[in-house]
């Protein structure tokens, strides 16, 4: 494979690793994703990963449960360090060295993130999964990931999903929805689009850091959006 990028941040959903199951860590979609994930590292790839908690424990959720907001946000960012664990134990299965690192001091499940500590790992082969969100409450892990891409210099932010890219309005629940190959920032706003939260949206287009979305549950997905096949949707200034 030949990749056109060279350094990427892959921002995965917590959902996303319950495949069939409906809940928790699926060991059969972890071990798909890392298979992807190897093949990016093996073609000269250096890959940052954000992953949210959204299968274990949701913060909205939780306050809206009652939880105080701020200790739900704590205890989801403690989900995406479950995932990030996860996935690096996954990674490890397949012969692809990672590195966790945790927005909140953790050791030893993790090292504590710098941006320094970030490039490293990826400039020694390792995939640096980056856990925690920012950790800050009130933010997301779609926040997370667009600050993490802008601050280890990734070249494009790859949103895996389980939609194969941007509609006109949410496909699994209106048939008569459109599909984008490509949009604007922009049209997002104007048409509320649900692709991420507004914060990480704007800081996308702030630091020009592209997006691409796509359907990572699809094997063999990863590696089209990085040979530059037709795959998803692609989000730029322009």
């Amino acid at each position: 494979m030949k990749a056109i990028y060279k350094r990427v941040l892959l921002k995965l959903s917590g959902e996303s690793l319950q495949g069939e199951q409906g809940y928790g860590i699926d060991p059969q979609r972890v071990a798909d994703y890392c298979e992807q994930i190897k093949e990016l590292v093996d073609a000269g790839v250096q890959v940052a990963i954000v992953i949210g908690g959204g299968n274990i424990f949701r913060g909205l959720k939780g306050a809206a449960q009652g939880f105080d907001r701020v200790k739900g946000d704590q205890m989801g960012m403690l989900a995406t360090v479950i995932n990030s664990i996860a996935l690096s134990s996954g990674l490890d299965a397949v012969g692809q060295p990672s590195k966790v690192l945790t927005a909140i001091n953790m050791f030893p499940i993790g090292e504590q993130y710098s941006k320094w500590r970030a490039i490293e790992a990826m400039e020694q082969g390792k995939v640096a999964i980056m856990s925690c969100g920012t950790g800050n409450p009130f933010f997301t892990t779609d926040t997370g990931s667009a600050l993490r891409g802008i601050e280890v210099e990734a070249e494009i932010m790859l949103k895996g999903t389980r939609v194969d890219g941007i509609y006109t309005a949410d496909p699994e629940k209106d048939p008569t929805a459109t599909k984008f190959d490509k949009i604007t920032y922009d049209e997002i706003y104007s048409r509320n689009l649900k692709v991420m939260d507004m914060t990480a949206t704007i800081m996308c287009k702030e630091n020009k850091m592209p997006i691409h979305v796509f359907n990572m549950d699809e094997k063999g997905n990863l590696r089209k959006v990085l040979s530059g096949e037709p795959c998803g949707t692609l989000v730029t200034l322009e």
